[in-house]
């Protein structure tokens, strides 16, 4: 079947089977030396088609691991600015390690625990730590969990917190630990 209508040139085997003279059918050596003609070019095309894809596959793996390292440093990078913040605090309850007992009343100690206590949240605060802390508010599930219940004293107090055993921390909208809270709820006289 015979297509004329497909522009010569499009095929690297079309070369071969156009007529020099017009009209003259080719011989036999030049069908094959127009064939041979079309094989080199379709290897030279694919050899080319294959270095392509070849360099392709290798700069892709090279973003891989370029992306991959620069993650890592980044993320090397934020511990080493987080550690950074918490080392004054973390100097200070050295400093209360070594207090010699005998000369230090209780009250002082405390006091000193409770400052780098402060110091250390203030510091883990800037990196966008959060302490969850809810007394008196309504219980949220998404980021507290219901430990035991406690009687309510009135409606409006049903399904808040009366206690937080242990606060919960979000870290820049993740949650790390929910709060272990006690809930109020309200039981109305007319229930068993």
């Amino acid at each position: 079947m015979n297509d004329d209508t497909t522009p010569p040139g499009s095929n690297p085997f079309d070369d071969a089977f156009l007529q020099a003279d017009g009209d003259a059918a080719p011989s036999a050596p030049e069908i094959i030396a127009g064939l041979e003609a079309g094989l080199v070019r379709a290897g030279t095309l694919l050899a080319d088609e294959k270095d392509k894809l070849l360099r392709l596959a290798a700069e892709f793996d090279n973003f891989r691991k370029r992306s991959v390292r620069e993650r890592q440093e980044a993320e090397a990078r934020g511990m080493s600015l987080l550690v950074r913040g918490i080392l004054d605090a973390l100097d200070d309850l050295g400093r209360f390690a070594h207090v010699d007992p005998a000369t230090t009343d209780a009250r002082t100690l405390q006091q000193g625990v409770e400052m780098v206590e402060k110091k250390l949240l203030k510091s883990l605060a800037g990196h966008g730590l959060e302490i969850v802390n809810p007394v008196g508010r309504p219980f949220d599930p998404a980021v507290q969990e219901a430990v035991t219940t406690a009687p309510a004293a009135s409606p409006e107090e049903d399904h808040t917190v009366a206690q937080v055993f242990q606060v919960g921390y979000v870290f820049n909208g993740m949650l790390l630990r929910p709060a272990q809270v006690v809930v109020r709820q309200w039981k109305s006289g007319s229930e068993g």
